[in-house]
């Protein structure tokens, strides 16, 4: 697998902004159910921008994952908005997708990691999600979270230049996770075409724990939580909750 697209505007080409970062994946992937064709899985000692190997050990592995995902990390991880938040003036358009949908948030963590998640839902069906890491050295998860549910609850509808697509966000408390969670919803309809594209926030600590899916059919959320669970265990588990 070459480049994957871990942003949540993944669906028709015409729908993604040009900010939906792009992050190199490991070339060996590895899967929860046995394979004999696939590499053994190991976490990358070296990537490029933004790549940290300790954090990326922390990320779901195969056998941490919920039995039938593969587990690809990404060697390359886009920076995230930076201390820049979109003020009141700043219109509803698609270059805000990013930061509604949660595939970027607000604030510059000290460190992040991610991974392509894919699961064989059925024949001709497959479900591809992600799991993203950040650790910060001050408040900037909360913060973070604080400025997702502002910005939704501004912009909680938003058209492409065109008018032929139309997003869909909004935020609710999620599950029992950590010290917070919130679930965003996210849905792209391109015509008759609706793609999900939802995620999970946990807050562990200083550190954000998020999975999202990536331009799925509808119902593919049904994954977020047993995902999210497995995350925050995995990450507990790993270490004293720093990178």
């Amino acid at each position: 697998m070459g480049a994957v697209c871990l942003a949540a505007a993944c669906g028709p080409p015409s729908a993604r902004p040009e900010s939906d970062g792009i992050p190199s994946t490991a070339t060996a992937t590895a899967t929860g159910s046995a394979t004999a064709t696939k590499p053994a899985y190991a976490v990358p000692p070296t990537g490029g921008p933004g790549y940290s190997a300790a954090l990326s050990a922390r990320l779901l592995s195969p056998d941490s994952a919920p039995p039938g995902f593969d587990v690809e990390i990404a060697t390359t991880v886009s920076p995230d908005a930076g201390d820049h938040r979109p003020g009141v003036a700043d219109s509803c358009a698609g270059g805000m997708i990013p930061l509604l949908s949660a595939a970027r948030l607000t604030g510059t963590p000290s460190a992040m990691a991610a991974a392509v998640l894919s699961l064989d839902a059925g024949p001709d069906s497959l479900w591809v999600g992600s799991e993203v890491l950040r650790t910060y050295a001050d408040d900037g998860a909360r913060r973070a979270m604080t400025d997702l549910r502002t910005l939704v609850g501004r912009c909680p509808t938003v058209v492409s230049p065109g008018g032929e697509d139309t997003w869909r966000f909004a935020v609710t408390p999620g599950p029992r996770l950590g010290d917070e969670s919130v679930h965003v919803s996210c849905r792209m309809t391109s015509g008759p075409h609706t793609l999900g594209c939802d995620g999970l926030l946990v807050r562990v600590g200083t550190t954000l724990v998020v999975v999202k899916e990536e331009g799925n059919e509808p119902g593919g959320e049904r994954y977020l939580v047993p995902l999210a669970e497995a995350a925050v265990r995995r990450y507990q588990a790993t270490g004293s909750g720093t990178a």
